[in-house]
């Protein structure tokens, strides 16, 4: 019997012992809290509030019950939004936005309070549409294409200031996307039709003012072909002529020097012909 009394009284204690571990355990492990790398951690004390001092990477101590973690992504993070604006002269222009933003590490604990963990969807699409709008509507639609930079550069500046108002920083801001409406499309590719005839009729007309001048340059080429013989001929026709007349002189002689009933006798006037006769 007495046996039986201590076994029990021994599960007891240690029943006990096991129970006061477990809770010292649970309470040494609800006073712990790890900030992973590119994580920042805001304390909630219930008594004083939003701490303002962040916590960084590690492992850190907490009065349990009384404060609280809030952990913070700090890596910088893409958020993609699309907007349809109007232009300044009243096309619709569909814009699709990428940004690369951050929190401001030091302002941690002001956007835990003023906006909470998800800051950046609060934020980001509705300044971003306000941006898109506000510059687009200086531009017509036309100067979109033609100034993209520009007009990708403006957005940026402006977005920038706005989000610094809030404690978020951003990386780089871009237009991945920019498309119009059904009617301005349409109205463009006519407009790039009607450029491709006028430039079509434009080479015809070139090609016909080249062929032109091409026959005229040749029609005064042959008058002045025809012009230089006219003058050759006139200069030298009449040594031509008298040309002519000593070649058929020559011919006339060399055929009656063939013939066997000829003579020459020389003289200092003209030449005279005597026949032999048998």
């Amino acid at each position: 019997m007495g046996s039986t009394q201590a076994a029990v009284s021994f599960l007891t204690n240690l029943a006990r012992v096991a129970f006061g571990l477990g809770a010292a355990a649970t309470a040494v492990n609800a006073s712990m809290y790890t900030v992973d790398g590119g994580q920042r951690a805001v304390i909630f004390d219930r008594f004083g509030g939003i701490l303002d001092e962040t916590v960084g990477e590690g492992t850190h101590f907490l009065i349990p019950i009384l404060q609280k973690p809030n952990i913070f992504d700090i890596r910088t993070k893409a958020h993609t939004f699309s907007s349809v604006s109007g232009t300044k002269d009243l096309q619709m222009v569909n814009l699709t936005l990428r940004v690369l933003s951050r929190p401001e590490q030091k302002q941690l604990p002001w956007i835990f309070k003023q906006l909470g963990l998800e800051y950046d969807e609060k934020i980001l699409p509705s300044i971003g549409n306000e941006v898109l709008k506000a510059t687009v509507a200086q531009y017509n639609a036309d100067q979109l294409l033609t100034e993209r930079a520009t007009v990708s550069a403006l957005i940026r500046s402006a977005l920038t200031e706005r989000a610094k108002e809030f404690n978020i920083v951003l990386e780089d801001v871009a237009i991945t996307h920019l498309s119009y409406g059904a009617e301005f499309s349409r109205a463009v590719e006519q407009k790039q039709v009607a450029q491709q005839e006028a430039e079509r009729s434009k080479f015809v007309v070139a090609k016909a003012e080249q062929e032109r001048r091409a026959a005229v340059i040749r029609a005064e080429g042959e008058s002045e072909a025809a012009k230089l013989i006219s003058e050759a001929t006139t200069i030298a026709g009449t040594s031509l002529i008298e040309l002519r007349r000593i070649e058929a002189l020559r011919e006339n002689a060399a055929t009656l020097a063939r013939s066997p009933n000829i003579a020459y006798i020389p003289g200092d006037q003209q030449m005279l012909l005597a026949m032999n006769r048998p």
